[in-house]
């Protein structure tokens, strides 16, 4: 298409215009480059668009030739008539047709994509992503799909593919595509959107490093690293946001792995199969690229044969058994080496050609050796372990046996090499077991010709490098703390001069700062003419059993204080609390009223509590009854309760009501105190009204016992003392006929840890009942009901009209 040409404007020179800086020389060169360049790029981005978009519409008209059975040109004019009757894009009906011919793993991600687009609440939008897309799920797919097909063997072209065609869309920003060799070492295949300088810095990851691919690799699965502030695997473009790390498998093997970077959290998306199908379009392009490098020759196992038969220990080469579908089901043994001996005692020829499980069924166990040489085949990573628990057949229950087990993949076989404990080898590796729990390392010294001998665990315990020389025993004091060294000299002297048995503890300061402290034992070795030619001995690392003792020695101090500071506490609260509350008391006549009271002290020392009465007589004749509770024990429950006790009858003196009363211990309470709370029942008795004026603060009702009938009586309002600073109380009025009882009590008399507290108050009203003619029977036998079950404190008052 050509376009009209216009009469440019003319305009002065750049350097003639008011505001505008003279171009500098080459900058217009530069810039028509660039946009030179930006074309060319859109060009090649738009031919390979084409191509990938020619590819698919093949591949729709072949799917169309084989189902209706007719020519090409037929087949391409159908397709462009089914896609303008559906009013689709000719590419988005292709890729729609072969995802409806194909079942595969691009299939299944596009069944997914739509299932969680018909889900309400998904959070998935039309197209299956973040945002609105031009292209659907099956497009996108297989679209990389094409690009693959294109790319062949170019890896990189495909990562750029799966970034541009299917990732980006989904919101990630970047993705490698890793190649995996058999010893456990990555090569980057393929990457877009980290750059070139950060896919050099990662051309080549060694074994063992512990990246997320290689994590993937080993455990088999897809790994999901957030996004978060901790410390996370090194990997490439660093550890910022959100991986999907997928691994690719080609046959039974996985030959890579795709990584996909997000900048963000992990996005909300039906995100797994999609992930799945991109793997496997790079599994089939590592494939094709590895296949001449990686793939072994048909005899690949014939030159381990000799490597086999020249290994020391039991070893054999196992190649794998498939189904149908390819799954690793059983592995063949296909050579034994001469070594090789069975536990069951079967000979090694019998065994060559035999499935794996059949020669040994119990190595099929749920996590056992079985399970561990298909994880070595799948993933090249070799395994090595000195303690593997094996099974081997030759009775009902064959016993366990611990074995050093070593596993390793060549090719398409895995190499098997047991060595089972048997004889002086077994027993030396359980000595060697022992002194690595115990801490003890042993060592000999040849005094005639300076040869030195350590176990592995004596160069631990003295902070050496490994192949470090020994140290000999006349220089232990170089290395002992300064205060042990008239200690160490005494050893010595009677390990080398004397001849005898010695021992010692002593304080070993190590290169690296670290002080130790250990046992020494050493026995010195004489020839038949008692001459000293050796000395044998052995080091116990006894720090720890040091450091307990010391703590235990200083715990047990500061418990001896504690105990008897408590003690003493408590024998001063006690002491105090007796004082002012004998645990009993003779009954008071007069005023009309026969008065008794019972004070019961907890059985615990440690439970002192805050429980209180008062029975007076006050100047204008009426007599004040008070029984009180402060919350908690010790000595703050005593000095508290000793307060507000004298507090009362101070104020009693005003001759004001039981009410006011109340109010007025609740400012004490609240003001002259250290948060002191408190329950109290106080009563004033007229004796010429025979009534008596009662208010409450929170305490367990009062009982009154009249005519063989006992009942709670109902309380007037009002809340414990202390717990606001300004509180009323109201007064209730009772007025008592002769031989009527009184019992005002604190809840230590009730309270119970397996009833609620109304039960406990029936039981002591069913008790109550049963009036006795001396009043202090009858306190004795309430007490001895054992109504309470928690050891508190207990105040009773019983109060009979005369």
């Amino acid at each position: 298409m050509v376009e009209q040409q216009r009469e440019p404007t003319r305009q002065p020179p750049p350097s003639d215009r008011p505001g505008v800086r003279p171009a500098r020389h080459g900058e217009a060169g530069v810039a028509g480059l660039a946009a030179t360049v930006d074309r060319l790029r859109t060009e090649i981005r738009a031919l390979r668009e084409d191509r990938e978009a020619r590819v698919l519409v093949e591949l729709a008209q072949g799917i169309l030739v084989e189902r209706l059975n007719c020519a090409p040109a037929e087949a391409a004019r159908q397709l462009q008539r089914l896609a303008s009757e559906a009013r689709m894009a000719l590419p988005e009906l292709a890729a729609d047709i072969v995802n409806q011919a194909a079942s595969d793993a691009t299939a299944r991600a596009v069944a997914e994509v739509r299932t969680a687009q018909a889900t309400p609440g998904t959070g998935q939008t039309a197209e299956g992503a973040a945002g609105p897309q031009a292209e659907g799920p099956a497009l996108r797919l297989r679209t990389v799909e094409a690009a693959a097909i294109l790319a062949g063997d170019d890896t990189l072209a495909l990562a750029r593919a799966l970034l541009d065609r299917a990732l980006r869309p989904l919101g990630a920003t970047a993705a490698a595509v890793w190649s995996a060799a058999p010893d456990g070492s990555l090569t980057l295949a393929g990457e877009a959107g980290f750059g070139p300088a950060e896919a050099a810095r990662w051309r080549y990851v060694p074994p063992g490093l512990g990246t997320p691919a290689q994590q993937a690799i080993t455990e088999d699965r897809t790994l999901w690293i957030p996004q978060s502030g901790e410390a996370l695997p090194p990997t490439i473009g660093g550890s910022s946001g959100t991986r999907a790390v997928v691994p690719a498998q080609g046959g039974s093997q996985r030959v890579g792995v795709l990584e996909v970077h997000w900048p963000g959290p992990r996005p909300a998306l039906a995100l797994q199969r999609q992930l799945d199908a991109l793997a496997q379009l790079c599994a089939l392009s590592l494939s094709d690229h590895g296949e001449e490098s990686d793939s072994p020759p048909g005899d690949a196992a014939a030159g381990l044969v000799g490597l086999l038969d020249g290994l020391l220990d039991p070893a054999a080469l196992l190649r794998p058994l498939r189904d149908r579908d390819g799954r690793i089901t059983d592995f063949m043994i296909e050579h034994t080496n001469e070594r090789f001996t069975d536990p069951a005692g079967r000979p090694r020829g019998s065994l060559t050609g035999l499935p794996l499980l059949e020669a040994y069924p119990l190595f099929a166990a749920e996590g056992g050796l079985f399970e561990r040489i298909k994880r070595v085949h799948s993933t090249g990573t070799p395994y090595r372990s000195q303690s593997t628990v094996l099974r081997f057949p030759g009775s009902p229950a064959p016993p366990a046996v611990v074995a050093a087990v070593g596993l390793a993949r060549f090719g398409d076989v895995v190499l098997l090499s047991w060595r089972l404990p048997e004889g002086d080898a077994r027993l030396a590796d359980l000595l060697e077991h022992a002194q690595r729990v115990s801490q003890i390392g042993a060592f000999e010294e040849n005094l005639t010709t300076g040869e030195i001998t350590w176990t592995e665990q004596l160069s631990t315990l003295y902070g050496l490098p490994p192949g470090a020389a020994p140290v000999p025993l006349h220089q232990l004091s170089r290395h002992a703390h300064p205060d042990d060294t008239d200690a160490v000299g005494r050893f010595l002297r009677t390990v080398l001069h004397q001849r005898e048995e010695s021992a010692i503890t002593l304080r070993l300061q190590r290169a690296d700062g670290v002080v130790r402290h250990l046992r020494v034992v050493a026995e010195p070795l004489c020839d038949t003419s008692g001459l000293l030619v050796a000395v044998r001995g052995a080091y116990q690392d006894v720090s720890p059993h040091h450091w307990t003792e010391v703590a235990l020695a200083a715990t047990r101090d500061r418990l001896v204080g504690a105990e008897q500071q408590a003690a003493e506490r408590h024998r001063l609260t006690r002491q105090l609390q007796r004082a002012i509350m004998p645990p009993t008391a003779h009954p008071v006549y007069g005023a009309g009223l026969r008065v008794a009271v019972r004070y019961r002290p907890a059985e615990e020392d440690q439970r002192v509590g805050g429980d209180w009465y008062d029975a007076v007589v006050l100047p204008d004749g009426r007599v004040l009854l008070a029984v009180g509770d402060i919350a908690g024990h010790g000595i703050g429950a005593a000095t508290g309760m000793i307060v507000l006790r004298n507090a009362l009858r101070g104020l009693a003196i005003t001759a004001a009501g039981p009410g006011r009363l109340l109010s007025w211990l609740n400012s004490v309470a609240c003001c002259l105190t250290e948060q002191v709370t408190a329950t109290v029942v106080c009563g004033l008795f007229d004796p010429a009204a025979r009534t008596l004026h009662w208010a409450n603060a929170g305490h367990v009702p009062p009982i009154l016992v009249s005519r063989g009938k006992a009942e709670a009586l109902t309380p007037p309002d009002g809340v414990l003392l202390g717990a606001v600073d300004a509180a009323s109380y109201q007064e209730t009025r009772h007025e008592l006929q002769r031989q009527d009882i009184l019992l005002m009590y604190t809840d230590g008399l009730i309270e119970r840890r397996d009833s609620s507290m109304e039960q406990a108050l029936g039981q002591l009203l069913a008790a109550a009942s049963r009036p006795m003619d001396d009043l202090e029977d009858y306190l004795d036998h309430l007490l001895s009901c054992d109504i309470a079950d928690t050891d508190d404190d207990t105040c009773l008052i019983a109060v009979q009209a005369a």
